[in-house]
């Protein structure tokens, strides 16, 4: 247990002083193969939880601890709290790794600060304020008086008090993947998409790099449903090309950009591990404009960067590194990315706007000032199978009410 915390301490350093990505912090950290997941598990569980960590933190502590030593005490609350290991192993185990660490002279505070929260317990507010919501379901304030704005208090409470962990594998064409899990004992949930299963304790094995299966979202592959197929399609912010390889089996070819070189070899590398010959990846900003895309398609794939927010679970990091200054950024690059590869689509052909985010100003008001600087297109009206909100230009896919999923997506025609 010490190794874990150990490993675990490591890497959210690297996130919480360094300012890394977790995904990056756990691939750029040594730890014990055998206890990775346990780790990974801690890791993610600190970042989600962070600000109901810190609240309590702040409310054990009379002044604020130093840097590593919160970071020792988020490990311990959270392992006591949420994980329920026996509380007097996680004190020892932190106080024994804060002396290893070289921290001897606050291990004493560290002992007292985590008995004080076994001894006296706590309780997180009940109360229905936003306040009251960012602390309890640890989201930050602003987001929250977002959700609350746009969806009402019961909604939004129910999409911030989600906390289920799904796993969705997606079989490759041709491949009958309701067999392939019951030959191999794999218990599965359907979706509305006869080729991905939610599946649970399912271990990565060979088939996966062999081509058989990959791991996608029900999400993504609502998105993917929505697009009609035909000769040409561009996915213009692909990486790392879940989508693409998705819809090359409903297209002749498929063009896949990303801004980023490293990132276009993720694509590639995808493409490849699916047998997927009719993808072609390359290196574009989807803000500049190609002569050479000028009404290609027949479908433009416009999955734009965003905050991520209906996603959280998944990517933890992101309560920590979004504020509003970033989604007025966010809000302003796509619709200038939006604008741009509108040009890109033929006449009649179609426009998918997506993101990750379950915030209106990065979804329903992007579209209505897409619409509000263009002529020549129109929304269509689109049902999909996996359930959702229909907003005013598109759908809103909820994790509470769409298998775990917070997307957005909304279809353009050029006329």
């Amino acid at each position: 247990m010490l190794v874990t915390y150990y490993d675990s301490y490591n890497v959210l350093s690297k996130v919480y002083q360094k300012g890394s990505f977790i995904k990056q912090a756990l691939i750029n950290t040594q730890v014990e193969p055998l206890n990775k997941a346990k780790i990974t598990k801690i890791c993610y569980g600190v970042l989600d939880k962070d600000i109901t960590l810190n609240h309590i933190i702040s409310v054990l502590c009379q002044k604020p601890p130093k840097a590593s030593v919160k970071i020792l005490l988020k490990i311990g609350i959270y392992s006591i709290k949420y994980l329920e290991t026996p509380p007097h192993l996680v004190t020892d185990t932190l106080v024994e790794l804060c002396k290893k660490l070289g921290k001897s002279g606050v291990s004493g505070f560290l002992n007292a600060v985590l008995r004080r929260f076994v001894r006296e317990g706590f309780e997180l507010p009940s109360g229905n304020d936003i306040k009251s919501f960012s602390i309890t379901y640890s989201c930050p304030e602003f987001i929250v008086k977002k959700l609350v704005n746009c969806y009402g208090l019961d909604l939004a409470k129910d999409f911030l008090s989600y906390d289920k962990d799904r796993t969705f594998i997606r079989f490759n064409t041709g491949v009958d993947g309701l067999k392939y899990l019951n030959d191999n004992g794999v218990e599965f949930i359907n979706t509305p998409f006869d080729d991905t299963f939610e599946v649970k304790k399912f271990s990565l094995n060979g088939d996966f790099y062999d081509g058989v299966y990959t791991f996608q979202s029900v999400g993504s592959r609502a998105i993917c449903s929505m697009a009609n197929g035909g000769n040409e399609l561009l996915d213009c912010c692909s990486a790392p090309g879940g989508k693409a390889v998705c819809l090359s089996s409903k297209y002749d070819s498929v063009t896949a950009c990303d801004i980023h070189e490293h990132r276009v070899e993720l694509i590639n590398a995808y493409a490849t591990r699916m047998n997927k010959t009719n993808v072609t990846a390359s290196v574009m900003d989807a803000t500049v404009y190609s002569e050479d895309f000028l009404n290609r398609f027949d479908t433009v794939l416009c999955d734009a960067p965003c905050s991520g927010s209906g996603v959280m679970k998944d990517n933890p990091d992101i309560k920590l590194n979004r504020n509003e200054q970033s989604i007025n950024e966010l809000t302003a690059l796509q619709l200038r990315i939006l604008l741009n590869v509108s040009n890109y689509v033929k006449k009649g052909g179609e426009l998918i706007y997506s993101t990750c985010s379950v915030l209106k100003e990065e979804n329903d008001l992007i579209i209505k000032n897409f619409l509000s600087k263009t002529n020549g297109f129109a929304v269509q009206q689109i049902n999909c199978s996996l359930d959702s909100l229909k907003t005013e230009y598109g759908l809103q896919f909820l994790p509470q009410i769409s298998q775990g999923a917070g997307f957005y997506v909304c279809k353009i025609k050029k006329l």
